[in-house]
């Protein structure tokens, strides 16, 4: 399969990610490996491109008005306080990283994003008000996923916000934006560390992200809020499970 064969995947995959908050890496970065690509060509490429579409769905979001990012705007403070615990805890996650089985990384991770998918459908018919406390606790456990793993950072995140009393909508566009930058870093990292990697990857799996946003944007603006949060919630909760049975099958 030629590199330029793999646009719509990556579309498909953004479409979802965009949308949900979730998805991209998770789903994009297995299905290139199963296709025999080197993983140290695949994970630089999908980092770049979804630095690409995490500010341009930000943008789209921001823009049909499913989220404020204007400066000065409580949305941008909680973009840039999870971006910031994103840094800061990947960093810790990739030390520690070095010295836990994958199958225990595995699982943890499953537990923690299946509890919060279902902590969202139980809480979906009240309204939380918003907490700092639970934000900043909920970010520094996923910029954690992040490091330690290379996923669980989407869900973790959208529902992080969900429960800590950030309208479902306005999470989605917040959580591209955090992501965005998070990939940025570590696009940054590869280029530092490691200039050699190959990035043929990276122009077909971008432009395939990109042209799915402004769709994703629409998509979200349209739903009604109530079902939108219970979808999130839904594909939380399966996305867990489903990272918990290939854990133990695995």
């Amino acid at each position: 399969m030629g590199v330029w064969a793999l646009l719509p995947l990556s579309l498909v995959a953004e479409y979802v990610d965009s949308t949900l908050g979730m998805g991209y890496g998770t789903s994009l970065t297995p299905i290139l490996l199963l296709l025999g690509h080197d993983p140290a060509k695949v994970v630089p490429a999908v980092l770049f491109s979804e630095f690409i579409s995490g500010l341009l769905a930000a943008a789209s979001h921001h823009k049909v008005g499913n989220v404020n990012l204007r400066l000065g705007s409580p949305h941008l403070r909680v973009a840039v306080t999870l971006s910031a615990l994103s840094i800061i805890g990947a960093l810790v996650a990739v030390v520690l990283s070095l010295h836990l089985p994958a199958k225990a990384i595995k699982l943890y991770i499953g537990f923690l994003v299946a509890g919060m998918g279902l902590l969202i459908l139980v809480r979906s018919q009240s309204r939380r008000p918003f907490s700092w406390f639970r934000l900043i606790s909920i970010g520094i456990l996923a910029a954690f996923n992040k490091g330690i793993s290379g996923g669980g950072y989407g869900p973790l995140i959208t529902a992080g916000q969900i429960i800590s009393g950030v309208n479902s909508k306005n999470a989605i566009g917040i959580t591209s934006f955090a992501e965005g930058i998070t990939c940025a870093v570590g696009v940054i990292a590869y280029a530092m560390l490691r200039p050699e990697s190959a990035w043929q990857l990276a122009a077909p799996l971008s432009i395939g992200a990109a042209l799915s946003v402004p769709l994703s944007a629409l998509s979200v603006r349209r739903m009604p809020e109530h079902s939108f949060t219970s979808v999130v919630g839904s594909a939380i909760l399966v996305l867990g499970l489903l990272t918990l049975i290939r854990a133990l099958v695995g």
